[in-house]
């Protein structure tokens, strides 16, 4: 029988699956998290009041390879006797953020596909592109079809061109970003890598501190000189990584520009992409404080989650706006002595959408750590682009103060006492969209398989509310990355197995596929949690079964799908392996599809370490 390990998802909070104890052999950082609260903090936590050895702020400062050692052959060595080398190295990779005994082996130097030219890029906005997360400011996921180079009828005729590995991966979270032929994206090997979008050759790769989840978003370099002083970037390249370090790098030849750190809380980090608009760069911060708390030893809370923004030139903070007003205070004591605050939560995981008529910045916000949760928690958030005061807050769901592993029959130490659903905005960015009346709505997708419909112009209110839960292949419909919308509808995958179709204007289900998954592993993964991604008659849909499919928006009918588990041959000969899909869609540009697999981080998904590049045969 299988042995599983209780993981829990901490991009601002999930529900809680079980996972195979097997799919974090190449180290996990959230398994990891979930081996350090258990064997590590109740010494390196604050127990009575009494700081009993380093802060886990302190361990998080030092490299994975360090910390290996320590736990195997160290000091402490023999309080971590009863781990595995696995779980060992597990706990390496949630401290420091990425995996240990990577080495330069992800360095593009190293590789054996480097380009043999790196000839000056054109600008990215000229030719065809999909920069940043949703491809424009309103998060629409729409690629228009002069940039997509890419019909309906052309769908069916998509091949695999070449696949390229990350080294040492087994979790591809990161986004591909495409312009000016060339595809930008980030690793959970730390490593951020320029690739030639037809031959996956590799120009460069800039080495980050942690891990990097977020899209890279391209801008006007211009005005940004480098520290080396030889000239600014003709184009920056924008990315935020697992530590909350923000960084700009010359997209020609990635050369630091600069780097920014946006939040000071040890569990912080970013995974929602930063917006950029207008010379400013808008970074949403989350962190892994919720799932922290379900161990006694924890202080829980102390993180608020929050939008900043930076000079994109500089990298220098302008502004930084809380989610939850009110700084946390100390409440009480649990039996263990710890002391707990509140309030806390409110992370932000989702790409913030820009509103350029209004001057005003939308994100979904997460759910509260601790009870009451914030007025602000679960909630549509305006910001004030000038100056981030908050404008108005749309509450969707009250008292949603969640921590893993809490419920009927587990009362914690730090649990809530009426312990919320988790039903927040996940990492589903508002869409904006504009009728053909006129009437503007922002669409927003929740967890609980909810999709609102919002007046931006209105502070918020509501327009109207559709349950697809009800109308799923089972009694959960959840929607954790969002959807994508062309000028009629909006189109969600749901986590329970299918992707719905909704009129913008009334939200009334105009159709909805069930996906039965496909019989790639033992058991079967259903599911379709992956964002959405859109060109002119086609929605993609990427699930946990490996599978990516491309549904007709006319009646939702699958049209073409991929099996992407299985083995590849890669462009840059590192061992390359397909797996599940989640995170991330695909992005599309210049008549080329392009996939991320492996997804590892929520439910029982199938590792994996391969960008897929896909064209018209």
């Amino acid at each position: 029988m299988k042995r599983f390990l209780i993981v829990f998802l901490c991009l601002g909070g999930f529900v809680c699956f079980t996972q195979p104890r097997e799919a974090f052999g190449q180290a996990s950082t959230q398994g990891g998290q979930r081996l350090f609260m258990q064997n590590c903090l109740i010494c390196h936590g604050q127990t009575g009041g009494e700081q009993r050895a380093p802060a886990p702020a302190t361990l998080m400062q030092l490299s994975p390879d360090a910390i290996l050692s320590v736990l195997s052959t160290g000091v402490m060595s023999t309080q971590a006797q009863s781990l595995t080398d696995d779980q060992k190295r597990s706990i390496a990779t949630f401290l420091a953020g990425r995996p240990p005994g990577l080495g330069d082996a992800g360095d593009a130097k190293k590789m054996s596909n480097q380009c043999s030219a790196n000839p000056p890029m054109d600008d990215p906005s000229a030719g065809p592109e999909w920069n940043g997360w949703g491809v424009d400011l309103a998060n629409t996921r729409f690629q228009n079809a002069k940039d997509a180079g890419l019909s309906a009828d052309e769908v069916p005729q998509l091949k695999l061109k070449w696949a390229f590995a990350f080294p040492n991966g087994i979790d591809t979270y990161g986004q591909p970003t495409l312009a000016s032929g060339r595809v930008f994206v980030g690793s959970d090997n730390t490593f951020v890598y320029s690739l030639n979008a037809k031959t996956g050759c590799v120009y460069w790769s800039f080495r980050s501190v942690a891990g990097v989840h977020t899209p890279i978003v391209l801008g006007p370099g211009k005005n940004v000189t480098p520290p080396s002083g030889q000239g600014a970037a003709k184009t920056a390249a924008y990315f935020a990584d697992m530590k909350s370090n923000v960084y700009a790098v010359n997209a020609q030849n990635g050369e630091l520009l600069w780097k920014a750190h946006v939040d000071d809380h040890p569990l912080s980090h970013v995974d929602g992409a930063p917006t950029l608009y207008e010379g400013r760069l808008y970074v949403p911060v989350s962190s892994w404080e919720e799932s922290a708390a379900s161990s006694p030893q924890y202080a829980c809370c102390t993180f608020r989650g929050s939008l900043v923004a930076l000079d994109a030139n500089t990298g220098k903070q302008i502004w930084k706006t809380y989610t939850i007003p009110d700084a946390p205070k100390p409440t009480r004591k649990n039996s263990d002595g710890v002391q707990l605050s509140a309030p806390a939560g409110g992370a932000v995981w989702n790409s913030p959408t820009i509103d350029a008529k209004r001057h005003v910045i939308y994100a979904g916000i997460g759910n509260g750590y601790t009870e009451p949760a914030a007025k602000t928690t679960d909630s549509i958030m305006a910001f004030d682009m000038q100056t981030g005061k908050i404008l108005w807050d749309a509450q969707d769901l009250e008292n949603d103060a969640w921590i893993p592993g809490c419920g009927p029959t587990n009362k914690g130490e730090n649990c809530p006492e009426v312990v919320g659903p988790d039903y927040d905005f996940g990492g589903a960015s508002m869409i904006l969209k504009t009728l053909p009346d006129g009437h503007r709505v922002i669409i927003a997708g929740q967890k609980s398989g909810n999709v609102y419909a919002h007046d931006p112009d209105k502070n918020g209110a509501m327009i109207w509310k559709v349950n697809l839960a009800e109308k799923a292949p089972t009694n959960v419909g959840l929607i954790v990355f969002g959807g994508a919308a062309d000028d009629n509808n909006a189109y969600f995958p749901l986590t329970s197995g299918g992707v719905a179709a909704l009129p913008l204007a009334t939200g009334e289900t105009k159709w909805l596929t069930k996906l039965e998954p496909a019989p790639t592993a033992d058991p079967p993964r259903r599911g379709e949690a992956a964002a959405a991604t859109m060109i002119q008659g086609i929605v993609f849909s990427g699930g946990w079964d490996g599978i990516l499919r491309a549904l007709s928006t006319i009646d939702g009918k699958v049209i073409w799908e991929y099996n992407m588990v299985h083995d590849y041959d890669t462009v840059n000969d590192v061992p390359g392996k397909g797996g599940s899909m989640g995170g991330p869609g695909p992005t599309i540009a210049g008549g080329m599809l392009f996939a991320g697999s492996g997804y590892i981080g929520i439910r029982n998904g199938i590792p994996g370490n391969v960008l897929l590049a896909f064209g018209k045969d």
